[in-house]
C-alpha cells in the first residue's frame, strides 16, 4: 500500500513543504481495488462481533472490547513505515480510545461512553489524514470516511467468476436496485413522519412482515437485521478509509503564529512575507489602535469596579441573608459572568488577529492593556467559583454544579491561551487546537469520575435542610449503596422533596422515601438478574449487586 502524491504547498514557520491534503492509505489499496485479505477478514469478524457485543446489551465491558478492535484493526491496516505512526495525535487517541472504554467497563456511565466514541472517531480521522491537528477537523473527518465507506463497500462487490450470465445479470440489477431502495426508505419516513395513518398502516405491514420472518427464522426480526445492517456501517467505515481531503486541505492554510499582511485577511490564513507599510496602512493601523486602546481602557475601568464589588462581597465572609435566593443568585450571575468573560476572550482575538501586533508605536501599550483585561477577567472567574462553590456549600452538588466547574476549568487554560497569543503573536487556529485538546483533556477526567456516588455521598449530610431524594433515587443503580446506608439520615431529613407528577416539586414523606427507595432496589436487582450476559455489566454494577445482596 502507498501513499498518495503529495501536492506540495507552502507551509509556516520555515518547515518543509508538506501536501496540502495526505491518506496514508491510497484509492487503489483501500477502495478502488478489492479488499484485502486482512479486511476480508476483519470487515465480517467485526460485523459478528458488533452483533454479539451491543444487540439489547447496554453499554459496558463491550464498549472496550469493540474499542480494542478498532484499535487492533488500525494497528493491523496501517503500515509500519506509514507517517501516522509517528504522529503524536494518534498515540494520544489509541490511548484514549482504551482508557475512556476502560471506564465503561468500571462505571458505564454517559461520559465515558462520549469519550470513549470521541476518542474513536479522532483516532479514524487522524488515520485518514495523518498531518491533521484539530481535533474537531479529525472528527469530521472521520465521519465523512464512514458515511461512503459501507456504500464504498458494496459498491465493489462483484458476483463469483465461475457463475453463468444469468447469475451475473441479477447480481448487477441487485446493486442497482439499493439506489432506488434507499431514496425509498427516506421517503417512507418522511411520510410516516407527516401523516400518523400512513404511520399506522405502515406500522402494521412492519409488524406482519416481522412475524413472518420470526415464523421463517426464529432467532431474526426486523429490528436484528437493521442491527446487523448498522455493525455492518461501522465497522466498514472501521475496515475501509476512504480518503476525506476537505479539512486537511483547510487546515494546510492554517499558520501557528501572525505574520504581516498586505491584505485584510484574519489570522487563520495563509501567512505571507512581510512588508513595509505605506502612510495610508499606518494611518489605518494607528485608528485600528486608539479604537482598541480606548475599548481596553473603558473595559478595564469597568471591570475594576465590578471585580472590586465582587472581592468585598464575595470572597469573604459571605453569608446569604435569610431569604436571601440563592439559587437565582447563582443561574443568572453565572451564566451572565461566563458570556462576559467569553465575550471578552472574543475581543481580545478580534484586536490582535492581524497587523496591529506589529503596530511598534502603540504595541507594548496595546499588550499591558489587554493583559490586565485578561487578568481581570480571571479574577472575574474566581468570582464565578465562588458563586457556585456557594451553591454547593448551601443546596448540595448537582451535575451543572460540576459542569461548571469544569468549564472554569477551561476558561483559565483559555485565558492563559490568551495571554500566549498577546505576548507570542499566536494565530487563532493556534488557541483553537490548544483550546480543543484541553476539552478533550477534561472529557476525559469526567469519563473517570464516579460522580454519581460522590453527589450522593455529599448531598446526604445532616447540614442540609433539604434532601432532594427523587433526584438520588433517578441516579444509576451504583448510589443505591450509598442511599442505604443513609436510611437513618431520611428519616430525620427536615424535608424531603421529589418530582411532582405535572413538573416541578413535592415535599413527600419520610416513609414515601424509604418505600421508593426499596422499590428502586428491587427493580434493579431484578432487572440485574434478568439480564445474565457479561457485555453490560460494569464492574461498578457487579459490586453495587454484591453490597445490595447483603443488605438489609
Amino acid at each position: 500500500m502507498t501513499d498518495f502524491a503529495p501536492t506540495a504547498s507552502a507551509w509556516p514557520d520555515g518547515q518543509p513543504a508538506r501536501p496540502a491534503s495526505t491518506a496514508i492509505f491510497s484509492p487503489s489499496a483501500r477502495v478502488a481495488q478489492p479488499l484485502s485479505t486482512t479486511q476480508k477478514v476483519l470487515l465480517p469478524a467485526g460485523v459478528v462481533l458488533f452483533n454479539w457485543l451491543f444487540w439489547l446489551e447496554a453499554g459496558g465491558p463491550n464498549v472496550l472490547v469493540f474499542a480494542a478492535f478498532v484499535v487492533m484493526a488500525q494497528l493491523l491496516l496501517v503500515p509500519r513505515v506509514a507517517l501516522v505512526r509517528r504522529s503524536g495525535y494518534f498515540w494520544l487517541m489509541v490511548g484514549g480510545s482504551l482508557f475512556a472504554g476502560a471506564m465503561m467497563a468500571v462505571y458505564g456511565s454517559g461520559a465515558a461512553a462520549l469519550a470513549c466514541t470521541a476518542s474513536l472517531l479522532m483516532l479514524l480521522g487522524y488515520v485518514n489524514q495523518p498531518y491533521l491537528k484539530l481535533v474537531l477537523f479529525a472528527l469530521l473527518t472521520a465521519l465523512g470516511s464512514a458515511a461512503q465507506a459501507g456504500p464504498r463497500v458494496l459498491a465493489g462487490l462483484r458476483a463469483p467468476r465461475d457463475t453463468g450470465a444469468g447469475m451475473r445479470r441479477g447480481w448487477y440489477y441487485g446493486r442497482l436496485l439499493l439506489v432506488p431502495l434507499g431514496v425509498l426508505v427516506a421517503f417512507h419516513v418522511l411520510f410516516a413522519l407527516a401523516n400518523p395513518r400512513y404511520a399506522a398502516l405502515s406500522s402494521r405491514a412492519l409488524e406482519v412482515l416481522g412475524d413472518f420472518l420470526l415464523w421463517l427464522l426464529p432467532e431474526v426480526s426486523v429490528a436484528h437485521l437493521l442491527f446487523i445492517v448498522l455493525g455492518f456501517l461501522v465497522t466498514a467505515g472501521v475496515v475501509v478509509m476512504v480518503p476525506v481531503h476537505l479539512y486537511a486541505d483547510r487546515e494546510s492554510r492554517f499558520g501557528e503564529f501572525i505574520q504581516r499582511q498586505r491584505n485584510r485577511v484574519a489570522s487563520f490564513a495563509v501567512r505571507q512575507p512581510s512588508f513595509r507599510y505605506n502612510k495610508a496602512g499606518a494611518l489605518d493601523l494607528r485608528k485600528e489602535f486608539l479604537a482598541a486602546a480606548a475599548v481596553f481602557g473603558l473595559v478595564n475601568a469597568l471591570l475594576l469596579v465590578v471585580n472590586a464589588i465582587d472581592v468585598n462581597w464575595l470572597w469573604f465572609g459571605f453569608v446569604p441573608k435569610p431569604g436571601f435566593d440563592l439559587t437565582q443568585f447563582v443561574h443568572e450571575g453565572t451564566y451572565v459572568l461566563i458570556f462576559s468573560i467569553l465575550l471578552a476572550m472574543g475581543i481580545v482575538l478580534w484586536f490582535f488577529r492581524r497587523n496591529l501586533n506589529f503596530y511598534a508605536p502603540g504595541l507594548p501599550w496595546l499588550r499591558w492593556g489587554a493583559t490586565v483585561w485578561v487578568l481581570q477577567n480571571a479574577v472575574l472567574a474566581v468570582s464565578v467559583g465562588l458563586r457556585n462553590y456557594y451553591y454547593i456549600l448551601h443546596c448540595g452538588l448537582a451535575y451543572k454544579r460540576i459542569g461548571v466547574c469544569f468549564f472554569l476549568l477551561l476558561v483559565f487554560f483559555g485565558l492563559g491561551t490568551v495571554l500566549l497569543k498577546i505576548w507570542q503573536r499566536r494565530s487563532a487556529y493556534s488557541l483553537v487546537r490548544l483550546n480543543s485538546l484541553a476539552v478533550y483533556a477534561v472529557l476525559l477526567l469526567l469519563a473517570a469520575g464516579n460522580w454519581e456516588v460522590w453527589m450522593a455521598r455529599y448531598n446526604l449530610q445532616t447540614r442540609f435542610r433539604t434532601i432532594d431524594i427523587g433526584f438520588l433515587l433517578g441516579m444509576p443503580g451504583r448510589v443505591l449503596p450509598t442511599l442505604l446506608a443513609h436510611r437513618e439520615l431520611i428519616d430525620r431529613a427536615p424535608q424531603l422533596t421529589a418530582e411532582a407528577k405535572y413538573g416541578g416539586s413535592e415535599v413527600i414523606s419520610a416513609a414515601d422515601a424509604q418505600r421508593r427507595l426499596n422499590a428502586r432496589v428491587a427493580n434493579w436487582k431484578a432487572h440485574y438478574q434478568a439480564h445474565p450476559g457479561w457485555q453490560s455489566r460494569t464492574y461498578a454494577a457487579w459490586q453495587t449487586y454484591r453490597q445490595l445482596s447483603v443488605s438489609k
